[in-house]
């Protein structure tokens, strides 16, 4: 009503122009009401906070909120699940540690833990370890925990090793892991340009490269069904033109629609 063409409002019997104008600028004052309260509850926090809408976040932010809306899925399915994040620094992921650091206290209340990794290496081996949770199914708290290692391209070249066993071994049904590559194409800050396609398929993983912020929950959320699906680990590929932008991206935890294979049984 607040912005339709005021002869659509004269074409409704019994309007005149007084009264039309009359609606007009009555919705126009609800709608500005309603966005002066938004902007002055709105927060930096809001990234992390907000259960459904829209939301103003970098890339590097994006992936902190990644495993919250994983979370938010599994609570909604009826799962309780807890995450986990390791691994170590490196552009364009060199700020990811900070960004997960400084949001902690968002992170404990959806039971994920980000503990870095000494290298590379360790951070794999301990992300690794959480898909062995059903060795002992009378000690769990959860019913699955996921993962996400970290770490820029040359690292993923010294990971190849536990990236192998780790899919040889296999993922939780309700875990599921995504191991984020920082590839650094031009040598912008890095000894040699890299790139981490091959060596995650040489690798046995399926490579997820989003084009944008929204694609990295979007793809995000989508590599780890895959990674329960399939048992093995999902890769993702970063740039620095994609990480270190920024956009409003739907959070809604329900946005992505995933549609799991019906006519194929998976061997035991």
């Amino acid at each position: 009503v607040a912005y339709i063409d005021l002869d659509e409002l004269l074409s409704i019997e019994g309007v005149d122009e007084a009264t039309a104008a009359e609606l007009q600028a009555r919705a126009r004052d609800v709608i500005e009401e309603q966005n002066r309260k938004a902007l002055e509850s709105a927060t930096l926090d809001d990234k992390y906070t907000l259960d459904r809408g829209r939301a103003f976040m970098s890339g590097v932010q994006a992936l902190v909120r990644l495993p919250m809306l994983q979370r938010a899925r599994d609570v909604a399915a009826g799962l309780n699940t807890a995450g986990f994040i390791s691994g170590y620094r490196g552009s364009p992921l060199g700020g990811y540690d900070q960004a997960l650091w400084a949001a902690k206290k968002h992170l404990q209340a959806q039971h994920i833990v980000f503990q870095p990794g000494v290298n590379e290496e360790l951070g794999a081996t301990a992300v690794w370890g959480t898909q062995q949770l059903d060795l002992h199914p009378p000690t769990k708290k959860y019913d699955g925990v996921f993962g996400i290692w970290y770490g820029k391209g040359p690292g993923v070249d010294r990971c190849s090793d536990v990236f192998k066993h780790a899919n040889m071994a296999g993922t939780a049904k309700h875990g599921g892991v995504i191991a984020i590559a920082g590839d650094d194409h031009v040598a912008k800050s890095s000894t040699a340009a890299h790139q981490s396609d091959h060596i995650f398929k040489a690798c046995g993983l399926p490579v997820f490269f989003p084009a944008s912020v929204q694609d990295i929950l979007d793809m995000g959320l989508h590599a780890f069904a895959m990674s329960r699906y399939s048992g093995v680990w999902a890769g993702m590929k970063t740039i620095q033109e994609v990480v270190e932008s920024s956009a409003s991206v739907s959070v809604d935890p329900d946005r992505v629609k995933i549609v799991m294979p019906e006519d194929f049984v998976m061997p035991p």
